[in-house]
């Protein structure tokens, strides 16, 4: 499995790589957020929502569970922290097999639910204010996709 790996050393530098990810996103892609509190999880998701053509203000959907947002295609933010049990029927699925982009924040909190092929997003903190993303596509559809937005 391939991993592609970038540094940002400001938001806007993640939202700059998440905006071009955004942009050639199809119906049902799924990407998986892990990282730190403070990361840039949220930041990484506001810039994907840019490329998808969302106008509303994105932010982390921690206490509903389940964001949507309108753009080009629905934007399907999810923020699994406080699902307590990972085999919880809440319905997953028909989000991950629907005509939108989910966005999962935590995912491995639900990793039994989680289809077969996805982009993973690692975000670490770096020093002085950076971060470090590492990508892990799972598929071919996404690592075709990370090598598009690593050129």
């Amino acid at each position: 499995m391939s991993q592609f790996e970038f540094i940002s050393n400001q938001p806007e530098d993640t939202m700059g790589l998440s905006k071009r990810l955004g942009s050639l996103l199809q119906p049902g892609d799924v990407l998986a957020l892990e990282g730190d509190l403070g990361a840039g999880k949220t930041t990484f998701t506001k810039g994907l929502a840019q490329g998808l053509g969302v106008i509303r203000n994105v932010n982390s959907p921690t206490f509903t569970i389940i964001k949507e947002y309108q753009g080009r295609l629905p934007l399907y933010h999810m923020d699994v922290y406080r699902v307590e049990d990972s085999f919880e029927d809440l319905g997953f699925d028909e989000y991950f097999e629907g005509n939108g982009v989910t966005v999962v924040e935590w995912a491995h909190l639900i990793k039994d639910q989680l289809p077969d092929e996805l982009l993973t997003v690692n975000l670490y903190l770096g020093d002085n204010g950076s971060r470090r993303l590492v990508l892990e596509p799972k598929g071919m559809r996404y690592e075709e996709l990370c090598k598009e937005i690593m050129s």
